[in-house]
């Protein structure tokens, strides 16, 4: 299957998509990985309080190159910045936050997401690889809504969309969209519904990439 007709969005068009849906306000968590890029395009005008679990609360885009304090770090140990009126705090409080429904929005990476919304993003079972699954499954749980960030298909072309996980499960039904390089679905009860695909990608090719129904 050729990419002639449509292009994948790149990490910085998929954050600025996933940025756009959420809302003034809002207290959200962005992931390790390709989530934290979010943080660099939240429209101007629009409060968003930014949360890491490794204990911060109201994080900026990420600093100017010269510009890193890596003291004031993420999650993933990158340098962030601090906007007014933020705080850093101790890591029981920040767990605090995420176990008792503080959070608005988790924005997560995945390996597998199920057609029904449950999570798998901590561990594929490889030879060699370091399962750590973090704050993972209180985020995916204890967040309001559980958004996934990642590209649609794996190396070998396979979906990551699935009609079941594989993989050791890190939530059960918590995944609300699923935001990718090719296209944005809903996960709901009864399956998969599609919100946005990139221009170009035919609906039933989707549907043959992730081997899915897909609702329009």
């Amino acid at each position: 299957m050729t990419m002639s007709n449509y292009q994948r969005r790149t990490k910085d068009q998929l954050a600025a998509r996933v940025a756009q849906d959420i809302f003034d306000g809002a207290v959200v968590n962005l992931g390790i990985g390709q989530p934290t890029l979010v943080a660099n395009h939240l429209p101007a005008g629009r409060e968003v309080i930014l949360h890491s679990e490794n204990g911060i609360l109201g994080m900026g885009a990420a600093p100017a190159a010269g510009q890193e304090d890596y003291d004031l770090i993420n999650a993933g140990k990158q340098p962030v910045t601090l906007l007014p009126g933020g705080a850093y705090f101790h890591h029981a409080d920040s767990f605090a936050m995420m176990r008792g429904g503080h959070l608005d929005i988790c924005v997560l990476g995945a390996f597998q997401v199920s057609a029904t919304g449950d999570l798998a993003n901590w561990s594929t079972g490889e030879e060699g690889a370091i399962p750590a699954v973090g704050g993972a499954m209180d985020l995916a749980i204890g967040a309001k809504q559980t958004w996934v960030m990642m590209d649609l298909l794996t190396k070998k072309g396979e979906s990551k969309i699935v009609a079941q996980c594989t993989y050791p499960l890190t939530g059960i039904g918590c995944v609300k969209r699923v935001y990718s390089d090719l296209a944005t679905i809903e996960c709901t009860p009864a399956g998969l519904k599609l919100i946005d695909k990139v221009e170009g990608l035919e609906h039933a090719e989707l549907e043959k990439l992730v081997g899915l129904p897909i609702a329009a």
